[in-house]
């Protein structure tokens, strides 16, 4: 089989030319083994990367013919990085990874095992979450929970380093969102799948590309992509804020009646400003969010532009429907043997 890897980039000249080199070591040895190709190949996005990243990419490219770069128009997002890359990079098997490498390169070769058995969606799950801060610690697992809590299939402590098969990424294409939440996208697209489990290490050089405000956009999104829970809760609201104020009425009633301590016009005039207001601000300020997402999504712009491809065109040809076909009832006796 023929395997591509998946690299978003974005001012990451710091991590690159290490990243390379142990995914061409990691690919050289799986070629040794004949789990792939000689034509796999890593491609590295470049996401409208400041710094010296797509240089790095060329160089990277030139010397080696398993080094392959997609370099983007402008920078569109991790996200739409992420898609353009498996939306071009060829391969019967397409591995997302981040280029910090804090996700351990070496189960990509357990993730292809599990394509040879059968699955056309593997995902790296991590084990722990040892080298992150207390406090990203319980946010990041928050975000999980309350992503399951309201519904949405998601992978717990998956990221975005997974395996897909063509045909998987084929089928991905059939989503159009322009707001990208690929954590909650993969799952839907079905077929057999299974996890493969990993420690998570230290980034290895550079800055984190996600900060805690660009961490909160990202969770925000995918709440609001997969889940109508919001919208709902505002209903809830609504309920909870008439029944308390039938109570606060009975109370000022019970003062102005029995306590004869009420200040004039203070209860009546105070208490529902601010309370109807600000909930008021809370439940436009969420519809309009998801007003937001459907005008975006109305204009169906590009989701990314490429404006070069580095690609070495020394590969075979590209495999017919016919012999797909046949590479797929070949997996299909594989899974049939392991039943």
């Amino acid at each position: 089989m023929r395997l591509g890897i998946v690299v978003p980039c974005y001012n990451e000249e710091a991590v690159l030319a290490e990243t390379a080199k142990r995914l061409i070591e990691l690919l050289n040895r799986m070629i040794e083994k004949g789990k792939i190709s000689p034509d796999s190949m890593v491609y590295f996005v470049n996401d409208g990367s400041k710094d010296r990243t797509w240089e790095i990419i060329e160089a990277q490219s030139a010397a080696s013919k398993l080094i392959g770069g997609i370099n983007l128009s402008r920078n569109q997002g991790h996200q739409h990085a992420l898609l353009g890359g498996l939306f071009t990079a060829k391969g019967d098997a397409l591995v997302s990874i981040d280029a910090d490498l804090q996700d351990d390169v070496n189960v990509i070769e357990e993730m292809v095992d599990r394509y040879h058995e059968g699955c056309d969606i593997v995902y790296g799950v991590r084990k722990q979450r040892e080298t992150d801060t207390r406090f990203k610690k319980l946010t990041a697992e928050g975000f999980y929970k309350l992503m399951l809590w309201m519904g949405v299939d998601i992978v717990y402590n998956h990221a975005d380093y997974r395996l897909m098969s063509r045909r998987a990424v084929e089928e991905l294409k059939g989503y159009k969102e322009v707001n990208l939440f690929l954590r909650g996208i993969v799952p839907l697209l079905g077929f057999k799948t299974a996890n493969v489990y990993y420690d998570r290490a230290e980034r290895f050089a550079g800055e984190s590309k996600y900060p805690l405000k660009k961490m909160l956009a990202f969770a925000w999104n995918g709440i609001t992509s997969f889940s109508t829970v919001p919208l709902k809760l505002i209903t809830i609201l609504g309920f909870i804020i008439f029944l308390t104020t039938l109570m606060a009425t009975g109370w000022v009633f019970l003062v102005w009646a029995v306590l004869d301590s009420a200040i004039p016009g203070w209860a009546s005039t105070v208490l529902p400003i601010f309370f109807f207001g600000g909930v008021q601000i809370l439940s436009i300020g969420v519809i309009g969010e998801y007003l937001g997402k459907v005008y975006s999504e109305t204009k169906a712009r590009p989701r990314f532009i490429i404006e070069r491809v580095l690609e070495h065109d020394d590969s075979p040809p590209a495999r017919t429907r016919k012999s797909a076909e046949a590479n797929h009832k070949s997996r299909e006796k594989t899974n049939e043997h392991h039943r």
